[in-house]
């Protein structure tokens, strides 16, 4: 007998930071009979609430939310970590006759699950602390030019200023003496739900998305996000967690051991915010079969759009 699942598509809601994709993400579950799988590296943290963006109870809206709020911040969780998740409660997701609404903004996290990596090794909290200072001091075109020094193919498949796969990069080959595009060849098979996701991407206006990241950054400041890092550090979360080097939390800790001014935490997060928005939406527009999406993810009408494209491709 042929397995009903695999003839039903999983969709994945995407785009930049602030797009509003978890309101299209609900919506879209709620018209399809659907669950949502949180494919945001920060938000999948306990403990850390206010900078993340995570979906209240009312954002939910009865929805069943999965893969938020599940992992200790002291782990430094890896993408391979997450897809190996997402696998399996996709899995069970369909096995209730649910569909899979997978939404965030990490690129990575998706492109892991579709296409596997070779299994890395742990990641090494001092050496990663130590790259991200000489990226801090230097900038992360220098540490490109580092890694095209130490793995020239790797180096030119990245952006210069794509400094969070650079460093991992840079991390694989300190660790093990091996160049990361040489161990790209080692990937796992893509599992058979890969090729039912189609991936829609957010794609709001520019100035109106700025403004709102700038609005949204002051809230976080001024809703408690430095009292949140102090707690968390207290609990013994370390600057060079993932979980505290995130958007935010890191101009944060570079605030609390006397490196930059308050206000200066501020208008650089905002700044990181920003640059990371562009980022992510260049980083989508890289991915092959992506259909996009201008506007906010509150414009319910976009759900139509969504449903509409089988018949547009059919």
């Amino acid at each position: 007998m042929t397995d009903p699942n695999k003839q039903r598509p999983i969709y994945a809601i995407a785009g930049p930071t602030a797009s509003g994709k978890t309101a299209l993400g609900v919506e879209l579950a709620e018209r399809v009979n659907g669950e949502v799988l949180n494919f945001d590296s920060v938000q999948i943290y306990k403990e850390i609430e206010i900078a993340t963006a995570k979906p209240s109870v009312e954002e939910m809206r009865g929805i069943p939310h999965h893969l938020i709020a599940y992992v200790d911040p002291r782990v430094n969780y890896t993408s391979a970590d997450w897809a190996r998740d997402a696998a399996g409660k996709i899995a069970e997701i369909e096995s209730r006759g649910k569909v899979p609404v997978l939404v965030g903004g990490t690129g990575f996290y998706l492109r892991t699950l579709i296409r596997p990596l070779f299994e890395s090794p742990p990641t090494d909290a001092d050496l990663r602390d130590r790259l991200r200072q000489k990226k801090d001091i230097k900038g992360p075109e220098h540490m490109h030019r580092l890694l095209t020094r130490v793995d020239p193919e790797a180096a030119r498949n990245l952006f210069p200023r794509d400094y969070v796969r650079i460093i991992r990069a840079l991390e694989v080959y300190f660790q093990t003496g091996e160049r990361l595009s040489n161990r790209q060849g080692d990937r796992e098979a893509a599992p058979e739900f890969a090729e039912r996701i189609s991936v829609f991407v957010l794609n709001p206006p520019k100035d109106d998305l700025y403004s709102l990241i700038d609005r949204r950054t002051e809230s976080h400041f001024a809703n408690g996000l430095v009292e949140e890092v102090k707690r968390l550090r207290a609990a013994g979360v370390g600057d060079a967690t993932n979980a505290l080097g995130s958007h935010g939390y890191r101009r944060v800790c570079e605030y609390l051991r006397g490196e930059r001014t308050l206000a200066n935490a501020v208008e650089r997060t905002k700044q990181d915010v920003r640059n990371y928005a562009k980022r992510q939406l260049t980083w989508f527009r890289g991915e092959e079969n992506a259909h996009w999406l201008n506007g906010f993810g509150h414009d319910r009408r976009l759900v139509d759009r969504i449903l509409e494209m089988p018949k547009q491709k059919a």
